[in-house]
């Protein structure tokens, strides 16, 4: 499966340079990284959390989640909970589920980037499809969406 056309489209008609790594089918972004032949801390992966009444995209490493509890400080409120396969499925209708691309924007919801990945020069991520990732400069990314930049991760204990 390639790329969601309203990705492609996006991303073209903002002339944003990118690369689309095709890869073998994989579950979890840390198994992109390594099936791509990169480090973890390369890979980015996207939460989908649903604050109070509505979606928030977050976007942090492969190699964390999400703290709830820093998230809860950040919107100061207790109503903060991940979104459900058919809330996700209903919000990325274009993409395959858990391989939502962080441009939530694209589909009308607001994104949050962990402040851990700001330093990077560039970001990869899944491409709408477990089948093919997407590699571009961290600031193109950053002024296609204008995240807020916040910490919210903590370490996993182990990927996948």
């Amino acid at each position: 499966m390639a790329i969601p056309r309203t990705l492609k489209t996006h991303l073209d008609h903002e002339h944003v340079h990118y690369d689309v790594l095709p890869h073998s089918q994989t579950s979890c972004a840390a198994a992109v990284a390594h099936t791509l032949h990169l480090s973890e801390k390369e890979m980015v992966k996207v939460v989908i959390v649903k604050v109070k009444e509505r979606f928030v995209t977050l976007v942090l490493p492969a190699t964390a989640k999400v703290d709830f509890q820093r998230m809860r400080k950040i919107f100061g409120t207790h109503r903060v909970r991940l979104a459900t396969e058919a809330e996700i499925t209903r919000l990325f209708p274009d993409c395959e589920l858990g391989a939502m691309p962080p441009l939530g924007t694209l589909y009308g919801l607001p994104v949050y980037v962990d402040q851990s990945l700001t330093g990077g020069e560039e970001i990869v991520f899944e491409g709408g499809t477990h089948s093919e990732a997407i590699r571009m400069r961290y600031w193109d990314f950053a002024a296609l969406v204008f995240p807020v930049v916040a910490e919210f991760h903590r370490p996993l204990t182990a990927t996948c």
